[in-house]
């Protein structure tokens, strides 16, 4: 069933990161390498499933990833929705620093690291990619779904990275470390499409 929004229809999107894995306990640098869901990451998956009950949507639409499938398979326990996947929801691709800590990073490459953390939007591991592809990526990849499921409420499952792209180049920040930090950990947020422009509906919604 379409929303309308004067005269026009709007897509909602409710993006969640996944929930928590053995690498971030570890605080090693996962990007697109996967790690699995801790027995308390489980656990989150299922809470949040029935958090999210009372909200009406129509599929899930996950980064293709092990981890943030495993939280949409949890999430679906209840809520059981269809569920479509993508590799345009994929975490930023840290190449040769994915799998390290990043105490590790500093040690190793001090002055590489400095310089990538003033880069802002070209911020680029060796062998990654930038925040801006990921941006681009991902949007592409939320107005792909908006074209395919027209109208409905998507429940987004991806990843911290992606998220940061998605709500810093909508809330037109640089993605510098002195700007003060704009979501909380664990939240969901809504993010709409009208006449193929992406928005951002509210930050922080709900608390998972």
């Amino acid at each position: 069933m379409s929303k309308e929004h004067s005269g026009r229809v709007t897509t909602r999107f409710g993006v969640i990161r996944h929930a928590q894995t053995q690498w971030n306990v570890e605080k090693k640098i996962q990007g697109q390498n996967d790690s699995p869901l801790t027995t308390a990451g489980l656990e989150q998956s299922r809470i949040w499933g029935g958090r999210l009950s009372g909200i009406k949507f129509d599929r899930i639409f996950s980064s293709d990833l092990g981890r943030t499938l495993s939280t949409a398979k949890g999430i679906n326990q209840p809520l059981k929705l269809p569920v479509a996947a993508t590799s345009r929801l994929r975490e930023l691709d840290w190449g040769s620093w994915t799998g390290k800590r990043l105490q590790e990073v500093k040690a190793k490459t001090p002055d590489v690291l400095k310089r990538m953390e003033k880069a802002g939007w070209q911020f680029c591991a060796p062998g990654g990619e930038t925040r801006e592809a990921v941006w681009q990526r991902a949007r592409a990849a939320l107005l792909s779904a908006t074209h395919r499921w027209p109208g409905e409420t998507i429940l987004t499952v991806t990843h911290e990275g992606v998220i940061k792209c998605l709500l810093y180049r909508l809330e037109k920040r640089e993605f510098l470390p002195q700007e003060p930090a704009l979501i909380l950990p664990y939240h969901l947020h809504w993010l709409v499409v009208r006449d193929r422009e992406l928005a951002i509906e509210q930050i922080n919604a709900i608390e998972l």
